[in-house]
């Protein structure tokens, strides 16, 4: 309740989507406020029993976390109704994100529409603008398809569709550059402003400098993310050829957008856009092709990291050698 009746006054936040929706952030970080369509309270409604079922059976899952939705009527003439929900920030983090990306699976109309110049550590980027692939523990990544599978099941049997898997990454080392597809950019990643941070997060500041945020799935999660290129001589690819260069991230992700079903304006989205362009490219489908497509892109983009087996390949190797 501090967070959000606070004295302190939220922070609107420009929106990454085409929904017309407005989104607030509490100055904790810890909250994010988001007005709502009608139809997306009556989804909400709709799938509230199974939702609160599908998160106290899974501690791990990814699907955004909903903690109020509420309505309110304005005063004046027209007494307009506001109807917004209260979530949990993603990106609710001690470090700052320096890339963000909004994933789907399809490849119709997902890049950003900003020129390369103006990327910043700001701009939400999508599928075809995706360049790296991120690795992932063994463990973590066992874990990460098991979850994944879990949700995506649910999303399904609740006829939702138009997901999306919101990433966010942190370089490790602040002396690296970040790369963007063919260039480097030595300026973004020491650029970025220091987050604020809530009280617990300081209070884990002054604890002392070896202690580092508790690792979950989806938060403060160590990866490797090596960075890919796209070959300009032919048709775009969804995910670009390994190039061998990785950096150490820090990564924050999960599932965001669940309230959109497969209804009578996504079905003749799909006819209309199915004259024009591959039916499997669009992101108006039918909800169990859309679950099949957004986990065959997702297990690409995520994989396990080969490097400890490869280390114990070779030191198997070298003792070999001299037994």
């Amino acid at each position: 309740m501090l967070s959000l009746c606070g004295n302190e006054a939220l922070r609107e936040l420009s929106s990454p989507g085409k929904s017309g929706s407005f989104f607030y952030l509490t100055n904790d970080d810890r909250y994010m406020i988001k007005t709502m369509k009608k139809s997306e309270v009556k989804m909400l409604l709709k799938m509230l029993p199974a939702y609160y079922n599908h998160v106290r059976a899974f501690e791990n899952t990814l699907v955004t976390k909903f903690f109020g939705l509420h309505c309110v009527k304005l005063a004046g003439a027209n007494q307009k109704k506001v109807r917004f929900v209260i979530m949990g920030n993603l990106f609710c983090s001690e470090y700052p994100i320096h890339r963000r990306f909004d994933l789907k699976g399809s490849s119709l109309g997902r890049t950003t529409d900003k020129p390369h110049t103006e990327i910043d550590q700001y701009t939400t980027l999508k599928d075809l603008d995706l360049n790296f692939i991120f690795r992932l523990k063994k463990q973590w990544f066992h874990e990460f398809q098991r979850q994944v599978d879990r949700d995506c099941e649910f999303l399904e049997q609740e006829k939702i569709m138009d997901y999306s898997l919101l990433v966010g990454v942190h370089f490790r080392d602040n002396t690296e550059k970040l790369l963007t597809e063919g260039s480097i950019d030595f300026d973004i990643i020491n650029n970025v402003p220091t987050p604020r941070l809530s009280k617990g997060n300081t209070d884990r500041f002054l604890a002392g400098p070896n202690r580092s945020p508790k690792i979950k799935l989806g938060a403060n999660m160590p990866s490797r993310a090596e960075l890919t290129a796209r070959k300009s001589d032919c048709e775009p690819r969804m995910i670009g050829e390994p190039t061998g260069e990785c950096y150490d991230v820090i990564l924050y992700f999960g599932i965001i957008d669940i309230l959109q079903d497969y209804d009578i304006s996504k079905r003749l989205e799909h006819a209309y856009k199915s004259f024009q362009h591959d039916p499997t490219s669009m992101s108006a489908v039918d909800p169990r092709q859309y679950s099949r497509r957004f986990k065959e892109f997702v297990y690409r983009v995520f994989q396990e990291d080969g490097c400890a087996a490869a280390d114990a390949l070779r030191l198997w190797r070298c003792r070999s050698l001299h037994v």
